[in-house]
């Protein structure tokens, strides 16, 4: 059995779930998630509680326990708290700024790099060098840190570029004169 599938997942004050068949709905303050699980599995809602179950012991539906489970329990958790993402931006001369909902950043290149906010993704530039990427969908969330990181992946000499909070980059020792 799956540790992570056969927990069940608590119901938040504040978010209303429907299951129809294998759709889950959530709607909460932040917005409104849908996931849809596999056949190999199935949903039910049990007094204040999610549960994620699987029909056989296939392999396939034993892998796919757990990462159904994660799925649900991310779109119930996002519609009520939301995940955030948090980079650093390190270099002379590189800032990032809004305009409206387009993220402007200035890494080193001859033109300035503009980045739209998909829709459900909250961009905010808390310095000119931190930025915070917010949302309800966790995948979202992740896949815009990561575009916005790939403009300007850190450097292993001088670790200029854009890096997640708290990201350690290894650094490489460089040159050494001739003796």
């Amino acid at each position: 059995m799956s540790r992570i599938g056969k927990l069940p997942i608590e119901i938040p004050a504040g978010v209303e779930v429907k299951i129809d068949g294998n759709t889950v709905t959530a709607k909460g303050p932040l917005g409104v998630e849908t996931v849809t699980i596999r056949p190999e599995l199935k949903v039910e809602q049990q007094e204040n509680k999610v549960v994620v179950s699987r029909l056989n012991d296939d392999r396939k539906s034993r892998s796919l326990h757990g990462l159904s489970r994660t799925l649900v329990a991310n779109a119930i958790n996002g519609v009520k708290t939301g995940f955030e993402k948090r980079l650093e931006i390190v270099g002379v001369g590189y800032r990032a700024s809004m305009q409206g909902t387009t993220l402007n950043l200035a890494l080193g290149y001859s033109h300035p790099i503009n980045i739209p906010a998909p829709e459900g993704i909250k961009i905010e530039v808390e310095a000119n060098t931190k930025i915070k990427i917010s949302g309800h969908n966790k995948q979202l969330v992740g896949d815009m840190a990561a575009l916005v990181r790939s403009k300007r992946p850190p450097e292993v000499y001088k670790g200029k570029g854009v890096k997640y909070e708290g990201e350690h980059i290894r650094r490489k020792a460089g040159k050494t004169g001739k003796k």
